[in-house]
C-alpha cells in the first residue's frame, strides 16, 4: 500500500515512543530537546563509527569538557590524545575548530541549518541533525541507516552512492513538520535495530505495510550498492627508538593522515605510495615484526624496526616519552598496535 507522509510519520513516531534506544546524548521521546553541545558532539563522534564505540568516548569528553567553551579552551594535544582510537582524526581537528568558533560567538550554537553549515567541519548531515534534534527545526536528516530505510520503503533500484540525491528528496517527502528531531532519531533507530542490512526484521517493522521492498519480497536486496574498487596495499616502516626507559615520539603534521597526533616516526608512507624504508637515526635496527591496518582508501603493512639504547638524537621535533606512560600518549590505533608489538618483543 502507499501511505501519506502523515501516516508514515504517525506510524514511525508511535513506534519510537515505545522503542527508542536510551543513549547518553538523547532526551526521551517527546521531552525537551537535549543540549546542542551534546547533540553536536555525539553526531561528530558517530560519523562512520558505531554507537557502542562512541559511548565511552562521549562520556569521557563530556566529563572532562562539560561545555563547548571548556572544549574550546582545551589544548590541541589533549583533545587529540583523548580522541585516540576513535579514528578519522580530521573529525577531532574539526571538533576543536568548531568549538572555538562557537565559543567566539558567546558559546551558543546557531539554531538554523544554514547557520550551522557555516561552522567549521559541519557538513549537510551534521547541520541537519543538530537543527532537528537540538532545536526542533524541520530538517531532512539522512545517514546510512536512513538511506537503507528509504531505499526499501520506496524500492529504489538506483545504486548508491549515485542514488543519494533521490534518497534525500524521498526522505524530504516523509519528514513531518512537528517532532522532526524525534522523527530523525526514529529513522536511525529503525535502520539500526529493525531494518538492518542483513535479515531485516520486517514482522516487527512499523512501516511494513507501506514498504514497497517488502511487498516485492526481497527487502535485503536494497539498497543496491555499486561495486567497490579494490583497495591498494601500501608498505612502510615505523621506528621504535628507545633510551633510558623512554621512546621517541613525534607529532604528525596538522593536516593529512592522522594529522596532529603523537606517533612513532616512520618512513613517509602515504595513501599514494610506499615509504622509503629510511629511519630517523643510524642503526642497528632489529626487525620486530609487522602490523596491518586498513584505512578508508588503502591498506597498510607496517614493519616495525627497533633500536635500543639509542645514543644519537633523532632528527626533527619530538619528545622522549616514558614507557610506563605509553598508554597516556594518545597514539592512534595503528601506532598503538606497533607500540604493543615492540613492548611484547622486549618482554
Amino acid at each position: 500500500m502507499d501511505a501519506s507522509r502523515d501516516t508514515i510519520s504517525e506510524l514511525l513516531l508511535g513506534w519510537y515512543d515505545r522503542h527508542a534506544r536510551a543513549l547518553p546524548w538523547r532526551a526521551p521521546p517527546g521531552t525537551a530537546a537535549p543540549e546542542p553541545y551534546r547533540v553536536w558532539l555525539s553526531e561528530v563522534m558517530l560519523q562512520q563509527t558505531t554507537v557502542a564505540a562512541v559511548k565511552d568516548y562521549f562520556a569521557a569528553f563530556t566529563a572532562r569538557w562539560p561545555k563547548v567553551t571548556d572544549l574550546a579552551a582545551a589544548a590541541d594535544e589533549e583533545v587529540m590524545a583523548a580522541w585516540a582510537g576513535l579514528g578519522y582524526y580530521a573529525r577531532a581537528r574539526n571538533l576543536l575548530a568548531c568549538a572555538r568558533a562557537v565559543a567566539a560567538r558567546g558559546g551558543t550554537f546557531p539554531d538554523s541549518e544554514d547557520e550551522l553549515r557555516a561552522l567549521p567541519g559541519l557538513g549537510a548531515y551534521t547541520a541537519a541533525a543538530v537543527a532537528a534534534i537540538a532545536f526542533g527545526r524541520r530538517a531532512v536528516v539522512v545517514d546510512a541507516n536512513v538511506e537503507r530505510v528509504v531505499s526499501r520503503l520506496f524500492a529504489l533500484e538506483e545504486p548508491l552512492p549515485g542514488s543519494r540525491p533521490t534518497i534525500r528528496a524521498l526522505a524530504d517527502t516523509i519528514t513531518p513538520d512537528a517532532r522532526a528531531g524525534d522523527f530523525a532519531q526514529a529513522m536511525m533507530d529503525l535502520g539500526a535495530t529493525v531494518c538492518t542490512s542483513r535479515a531485516p526484521r520486517c514482522l516487527l517493522c512499523p512501516l511494513a505495510e507501506p514498504c514497497k521492498a517488502r511487498a516485492q519480497g526481497e527487502p535485503e536486496r536494497l539498497p543496491v550498492k555499486a561495486a567497490k574498487k579494490a583497495k591498494p596495499t601500501r608498505k612502510g616502516r615505523a621506528f621504535w627508538i628507545e633510551r633510558d626507559d623512554h621512546v621517541w615520539l613525534v607529532r604528525r603534521p596538522g593536516k593529512g593522515m592522522l594529522g596532529g597526533m603523537r606517533a612513532l616516526p616512520d618512513d613517509g608512507w602515504s595513501a599514494r605510495g610506499d615509504g622509503s624504508g629510511e629511519g630517523p637515526v643510524a642503526g642497528p635496527w632489529d626487525n620486530a615484526g609487522r602490523v596491518a591496518h586498513v584505512f578508508t582508501h588503502f591498506a597498510l603493512e607496517l614493519s616495525l624496526a627497533v633500536h635500543l639504547g639509542a645514543s644519537a638524537q633523532p632528527e626533527g621535533e619530538g619528545e622522549w616519552w616514558p614507557l610506563d606512560r605509553i598508554d597516556e600518549a594518545g597514539l592512534p590505533t595503528l601506532f598503538a598496535k606497533a607500540a604493543r608489538l615492540a613492548l611484547a618483543e622486549a618482554a
